[in-house]
């Protein structure tokens, strides 16, 4: 059993550290392109593997990390544990706004294409939020990773 959720654990650190690096490339090098069809496409299936992907293994981290730090006996609130909570907290902060911003970028960026016109400003403005809200967001899932892999003692003595 331990082993098995183990596995599902590190499946879904894999699936969230994948996801976001593939999401922030793909809508990244969309949004260079500055062409309103190409980015209503890319932001369509972004905002799908989001949900696909991104929200499944969300949902599965704690579920997994809670059974395994109960089987092996780590505390969960304190040591490298509690701190990998405080930065999936952290995350998540800051990719439920992303999943909204996605959404209105797609649909902005699929009117602008309707429309046979450029990206709106409002559109330029939710992809700088985008992008800044990723940049903690994809520290912290780094961070998290490297508590899990180096389980550093972090008791204050």
């Amino acid at each position: 059993m331990l082993d098995l959720l183990r596995w599902l654990h590190v499946i879904g650190a894999t699936v969230l550290l994948g996801t976001g690096a593939g999401i922030a490339f793909f809508l990244l090098m969309a949004h260079r392109t500055n062409d309103a069809k190409v980015v209503a496409h890319t932001a369509g299936v972004v905002v799908i593997a989001d949900f696909v992907f991104t929200a499944t293994a969300v949902v599965a981290q704690p579920v997994t990390g809670f059974a395994l730090a109960h089987l092996v006996g780590w505390p969960v609130l304190s040591g490298w544990v509690g701190l990998s909570l405080v930065l999936y907290v952290v995350t998540g902060l800051c990719w439920l706004p992303v999943v909204a911003i996605q959404l209105r970028m797609r649909d902005l960026a699929r009117q602008a294409a309707c429309d046979g016109a450029p990206l709106p400003a409002a559109y330029h403005a939710l992809f700088r939020r985008w992008f800044v809200l990723g940049i903690p967001a994809f520290a912290a899932v780094l961070a998290i990773l490297w508590l899990m892999v180096a389980k550093p003692s972090l008791a204050l003595h």
